[in-house]
């Protein structure tokens, strides 16, 4: 039994919503320009079907990230999670990059054989923040 957490980040909730959106109006493109290549109707099934699995995940399981006195529960797989002990954890870094003029920053929890990669949607927070909270969780367990 794992000890309650003391913070839980999340997807935010408009992020499914979207994507249901999406799905919806991807089936309303692919009928409005039905024709008779029977290929098209293939690829906009196949992009409903990862649309709509791709927001069902995150209505499903929207905690990705959490942290309690003993460690973390990070998203793994699918819609799965794993377990780690702040012993495991060998750094916690907010890594930035910038290319062609589009900025990115991405959380990045190194547990030896495993990274853990998050960005801005993921977590519904800012990235700084969610380190510092994860950095003073680690450090209180100590």
């Amino acid at each position: 039994m794992h000890p309650s957490p003391t913070r839980q980040w999340r997807v935010p909730t408009v992020l499914p919503v979207a994507k249901l959106v999406a799905a919806v109006l991807l089936v309303a493109l692919g009928l409005l320009l039905a024709g008779d290549d029977p290929v098209q109707p293939v690829l906009v099934g196949l992009g409903t079907v990862v649309l709509v699995g791709w927001a069902l995940r995150d209505l499903v399981r929207p905690v990705r990230l959490a942290v309690d006195p003993d460690g973390i529960t990070v998203a793994h797989g699918f819609a799965g999670h794993q377990r780690l002990t702040w012993p495991e954890i060998e750094a916690i870094t907010v890594e930035r990059r910038s290319r062609r003029g589009l900025n990115s920053e991405t959380l990045e929890i190194d547990a030896g054989g495993s990274l853990h990669l998050y960005g801005r949607y993921d977590l519904d927070a800012p990235l700084d923040e969610v380190a510092e909270a994860l950095r003073a969780a680690r450090a209180s367990a100590r």
